[in-house]
């Protein structure tokens, strides 16, 4: 590998591109044209559509956030179904996106119960609300170093210190181990202090 190639992908910035008045079918017809398309990313919310291009910090990050969450659940035996970035829409709340992490705890259902988003950009369209409209249950939010989650009640998100799914693990030591460029030893030692 040449390595010289290295340092300029990882300085790539993430870039969006926020449209107004789409309607669903056009929504459904620009997804459909861009599914394979790799590092594009959208989300829509009533009529907002946001295009999004990722960049290797951000696969790099929730890659990292994946794979140690997974390590955890393995360890603990928690029955934890990984779907990554697969698409959920509802026409009827008007919402889609692919999230950039899911998992389904226990028995597989319609929408994940948890969903894991890296922001390295901020702005653009209100994910959370997103996630409210499909009825996923719980929300991770990685900014700045930290975790922030969101448990979904009756009608809105609150703001939760601890997982519903994994109240054990604390999240403030999980972030320790967040080191995307550092995978394979993170890994390992997020293994070693936590899960034995």
């Amino acid at each position: 590998m040449n390595t010289n190639t290295l340092p300029k992908l990882v300085q790539e910035e993430e870039q969006k591109l926020i449209l107004q008045g789409i309607s669903w079918q056009e929504y459904l017809a620009l997804d459909s044209t861009l599914e394979n398309v790799p590092g594009v990313r959208l989300s829509y919310l009533t009529g907002t559509l946001q295009i999004m291009t990722l960049s290797p910090q951000h696969e790099a990050v929730k890659t990292t956030i994946g794979r140690l969450l997974e390590m955890y659940a393995f360890a603990k035996n928690i029955a934890l179904h990984g779907y990554g970035s697969t698409t959920y829409r509802r026409e009827l709340k008007a919402s889609g996106l692919e999230p950039d992490e899911c998992y389904f705890i226990g028995e597989i259902k319609d929408v994940p119960d948890l969903a894991i988003e890296v922001v390295i950009t901020s702005g653009g369209i209100n994910k959370l609300a997103i996630y409210q409209g499909l009825g996923v249950r719980e929300v991770w939010f990685w900014e700045s170093g930290n975790f922030s989650l969101y448990n979904l009640g009756e009608n809105e998100y609150q703001s939760v210190s601890r997982s519903q799914f994994f109240p054990d693990l604390d999240l403030a030591v999980l972030s320790q181990y967040v080191q995307p460029f550092n995978q394979p030893q993170a890994v390992r030692d997020f293994y070693t202090a936590v899960c034995q």
